[in-house]
């Protein structure tokens, strides 16, 4: 097994004892994504609109530094602080992703770190 550790200037730094992502042969698993800027590592807190677009733009840029795009995406487990999001989420994420679509799970939970509305999990494939 082959396993390297993906890292993205464009992206927020690891708050904890992980890293950003992690390939194994043909498959990249990025950690969890919150609205953090990456410059100033403060959240985003416009609105949630906000929020997706930065988490989106995060994961684009680890995606990025692994020689991945968003289309190399099969899986995104999705937090949300509210499923009132819902709609909102599905109307971003349609500006980032084409059809075919990756599978996908979203939850409401009770806290996502430090009280954001949104974090994005993610599993890409390559060839």
């Amino acid at each position: 097994m082959h396993k390297e550790i993906i890292h993205s200037d464009q992206a927020p730094k690891a708050i904890g004892p992980y890293s950003q992502g992690v390939r194994v042969n043909q498959t990249i698993y990025l950690s969890g994504q919150i609205p953090l800027n990456p410059v100033t590592m403060e959240l985003v807190t416009d609105s949630f609109e906000s929020q997706a677009v930065q988490v989106f733009d995060n994961i684009t840029a680890v995606a990025k530094s692994a020689g991945a795009t968003l289309d190399n995406i099969v899986n995104m487990t999705i937090l949300l602080s509210d499923m009132a999001y819902f709609p909102k989420l599905n109307e971003v994420m349609s500006r980032y992703l084409k059809e075919p679509f990756p599978a996908r799970a979203a939850y409401a939970v009770k806290t996502i770190p430090m009280n954001a509305d949104i974090e994005i999990i993610a599993i890409l494939a390559i060839e």
